[in-house]
């Protein structure tokens, strides 16, 4: 009898369709715990950046884009820290990723003074506003299993009254759910962050970095893989793969890409590695401008390429559950950058927030609008006389207040006027605005990952069958951890790498706060407040 053995891990290639965080992490792993040479590594992005959603990009004249704000909690990202506590900061070499975030958030604690209101008025959001009702649904959906819940929205499990409870604000301009989203994913959110349930109007238990996730976190990582002969194909648009399928399993043998030259074909051996993130929150994004309303894109690559694969392979899961309705997944985000801080500095008065505290949600906006305004600096390039704040709208095919149209359709300059109107300074418009630059995204699959599914939706990491394909990133199966999250991303690279080459490592588990007693104990005092 022949043993066919696995060849050393030097002499396989493995390939990333996408340069996200997901692809980042992933040959991390493999260089770090797989000891495979960062040349054999490749990384194709159809972009010429990488970091996928954790972005930040601009200059002072032109303006600053960030689409939106990964937010961190310490004891419920355990694969993020164990990855970042080994990337050195690019600030400070002698010191990793992880500890210069430690420092900065011990000198800026969160601490949201003003998470909610209406006008004027500041809302007492520590006060929930549940009912016996609501508090009895929430705890029947902390007991019925997820296979249970199958798709089941979260508009049919709780009353209507609940969506107008200060908690439902709180709950959902935090982590961006609407009414119709998938509440099993809710119920994955209770149980990973039950330890926060007290104190989510406060934001306290929230970290973040120095700058923009994309300064104080990819660029860092991106230099450490680049050290290390990673190789990053730009403009490379993965396009489809031959998958052949036999007795022994599903083999990728050819990646093909788009470039600017044509297609490009890329052979793969059986011995290779191939990941796969398949769907991208961000992808099909459109950036306006001051005078120019961004369009809204219906499909993206990354979406297409998982439609193609997964055609004819009903274990690499169902992309249409989560790209086919862009009405229910898209919301619109702005930053703005500011010359003239006038704007800037009523905001911060107007909410008594200092900078760096936490989101602001308007009550009275139609189009729900929140706004974040950061320690300052918040890109490595920004000047000290240069301020900027990002804000985002949970509706935005809703008619606004002040300017009657649809967010969708405003300029960055209208989105202002909105918002002024709400911090009711619109009688000082356009002084206001002179030295002002607000970018609107529009972003058509930014919560995809929370429409209502059933088991098999998303594909598992690595599918029953396969040989060298894994999956990576918000739409692959990772068990009780929760989408749209950093953590989430990470969790899935390590997991794919440690299974595909068989690693005798062991993935962080997912902490179980939910198990503590004084956990339970101040969720439930919180649950009647």
């Amino acid at each position: 009898m022949t043993i066919h053995q696995q060849p050393h891990v030097t002499d396989r290639e493995a390939h990333f369709t996408g340069g996200g965080i997901a692809s980042l992490a992933g040959a991390a792993f493999l260089i770090r715990d797989g000891n495979m040479p960062g040349e054999n590594i490749h990384i194709y992005e159809k972009l010429d950046v990488v970091g996928g959603a954790m972005d930040g990009a601009g200059d002072p004249d032109e303006g600053y884009v960030i689409r939106g704000g990964r937010m961190f909690n310490f004891p419920a990202y355990e694969c993020t820290w164990d990855l970042f506590r080994t990337i050195p900061s690019l600030e400070d070499p002698s010191r990793s990723v992880k500890a210069e975030m430690n420092e900065f958030n011990e000198i800026h604690e969160s601490y949201a003074e003003t998470r909610l209101m209406d006008g004027a008025t500041r809302i007492d959001a520590s006060n929930y506003g549940l009912t016996g009702r609501h508090r009895r649904s929430l705890l029947r959906l902390l007991l019925t299993s997820e296979e249970r819940l199958g798709d089941t929205r979260i508009e049919e499990w709780f009353d209507d009254d609940f969506f107008e409870t200060n908690f439902w604000y709180v709950w959902a301009t935090i982590f961006a759910f609407q009414p119709w989203h998938s509440v099993a994913e809710v119920r994955r959110y209770m149980y990973r962050f039950l330890h926060e349930f007290p104190r989510l109007h406060t934001m306290e238990g929230i970290d973040r970095t120095k700058y923009n996730q994309y300064d104080s976190m990819i660029l860092p990582l991106r230099r450490w893989l680049e050290n290390r002969g990673v190789s990053f194909e730009y403009g490379h648009e993965v396009t489809d793969m031959d998958i052949v399928t036999s007795r022994a399993g599903r083999t990728v043998t050819q990646i093909y890409c788009e470039t600017d030259s044509g297609t490009e074909t890329i052979p793969v051996e059986p011995t290779d590695l191939v990941f796969v993130t398949n769907g991208s929150m961000t992808d099909g994004t459109s950036l306006g401008g001051m005078d120019e309303a961004p369009e809204l894109n219906e499909t993206g690559a990354s979406w297409e390429l998982w439609k193609s694969i997964a055609d004819g392979n009903p274990q690499f899961g169902n992309p249409s559950v989560f790209a086919d309705n862009v009405t229910e997944t898209k919301w619109e985000s702005f930053t703005v950058t500011l010359h003239n801080t006038d704007l800037f500095d009523h905001i911060v008065e107007f909410t008594d927030e200092d900078p760096g505290n936490g989101l602001v949600t308007y009550l009275g906006s139609n189009w729900l609008l929140s706004t974040v305004v950061a320690a300052q600096p918040h890109f490595a390039n920004q000047p000290d006389d240069v301020k900027i704040f990002w804000g985002y709208a949970l509706f935005p095919d809703r008619e606004g207040n002040y300017v009657e149209k649809p967010m969708s359709e405003c300029t960055g300059r209208e989105i202002l006027q909105e918002l002024c109107y709400h911090l009711e300074c619109e009688d000082r418009l356009p002084e206001l605005l002179e030295g002002v630059e607000c970018i609107p995204a529009m972003m058509p699959f930014i919560t995809a990952h929370f429409q209502p599914r059933e088991p098999g939706d998303r594909p598992a990491v690595v599918p029953d069958g396969s040989n060298n394909l894994a999956f990576l990133g918000q739409y692959a199966e990772v068990d009780r951890d929760v989408v749209f999250t950093v953590e989430y991303s990470v969790r899935s690279a390590m997991v794919a790498v440690y299974e595909l080459l068989d690693l005798d490592e062991t993935v962080p588990p997912v902490s179980k706060h939910y198990r503590e007693p004084s956990v339970l104990a101040d969720a439930v005092g919180a649950a009647y407040r």
